[in-house]
């Protein structure tokens, strides 16, 4: 696997990788992480089956984790801070999990998958299904069967959007779309977040596919857990606060 990574920031400076959320790319990181990279070295991938990190197979948790810690090694990085919004915070506490030995610090922002004790809510299966049931049809009937599905976004960036999503894979898109209407969990209990002993951040989110009662696990669970308050333009001085 081959994964695509755009870098801004000092080579010198304390590394940090965002990860994006579902059926987006490392754009949507850069939307917040701007101001990171006057201190920070900030590495942005596609995950495996997202934007230019083209994957049409299963796609699985450990798969996803361990592309990111051939990331790390193939940068040279003895560890990282590690953080992601929605689906990308599932990708970062599974990274976590699995290879926690390269994981300096945990930011977990708006997070989705709460595990699988906790599962979906309703409103989040609904949204997973509908995103499953276009995803599955872009192979055939091409990228644009996904535009339907940002016509709720804002005026000002759904045009935005549209491009964006029209650069990606189709065969990628099925394989995402299909994974995330799964209900596959970065991790089984509440209780298995205890093993994660670094610093965490958890920024709560404030929508009903990223239900609060999700962030509580992890704040409930992981042992040395900060929980801040933060929209999304201001995440960067959540996360430069909480990693000073």
């Amino acid at each position: 696997m081959r994964l695509h990574l755009v870098e801004e920031g000092p080579r010198t400076g304390r590394p940090i990788v965002l990860l994006h959320g579902g059926l987006a790319d490392h754009h949507s990181c850069w939307l917040y992480a701007r101001p990171l990279t006057e201190r920070f070295r900030v590495i942005t991938p596609d995950l495996r089956g997202a934007g230019r990190s083209h994957f049409a197979g299963t796609l699985t948790w450990d798969a996803i984790a361990d592309d990111l810690a051939e990331l790390v090694h193939d940068l040279g990085l003895a560890n990282v801070a590690v953080g992601g919004a929605s689906f990308g915070a599932g990708a970062a506490t599974a990274f976590a999990l699995r290879h926690p030995s390269l994981v300096s610090a945990l930011a977990i922002l708006m997070p989705a998958y709460g595990g699988a004790e906790l599962g979906f809510s309703p409103a989040q299966s609904a949204a997973m299904a509908a995103m499953h049931a276009v995803g599955q049809r872009a192979p055939a009937e091409g990228i644009e069967v996904m535009f339907p599905l940002l016509d709720t976004l804002p005026a000002e960036i759904r045009a935005r959007a549209r491009a964006l999503v029209a650069t990606f894979d189709p065969a990628s898109i099925a394989a995402t779309t299909a994974f995330m209407a799964s209900g596959a969990q970065p991790f089984a209990r509440g209780s298995d977040l205890a093993a994660l002993t670094m610093p965490a951040l958890v920024i709560p989110g404030t929508d009903a596919t990223h239900p609060r009662e999700v962030a509580d696990v992890f704040a409930r669970n992981l042992p040395h857990a900060t929980v801040a308050e933060a929209e999304l333009p201001a995440y960067a001085a959540a996360i430069e606060a909480f990693l000073e």
